[in-house]
């Protein structure tokens, strides 16, 4: 099974959505401190690039 651009971009798509659900659970549910803002933040920045590259899949 060959991998081309579209399918790199789907799965870099759901590892970062993954990555980021991640991140913003551990900023709301276990840093309740100020650190929590900061994983939180990572987080959606996460979601910001998987939406990038969700975006991009089928123009590249």
């Amino acid at each position: 099974m060959g991998m081309n651009k579209n399918t790199v971009l789907a799965w870099a798509t759901i590892i970062m959505v993954g990555v980021g659900l991640l991140l913003v659970g551990l900023g709301a549910f276990r840093y309740r401190d100020v650190s929590g803002w900061g994983f939180a933040a990572v987080g959606l920045g996460f979601f910001a690039n998987a939406w990038v590259f969700n975006a991009l899949k089928g123009r590249v």
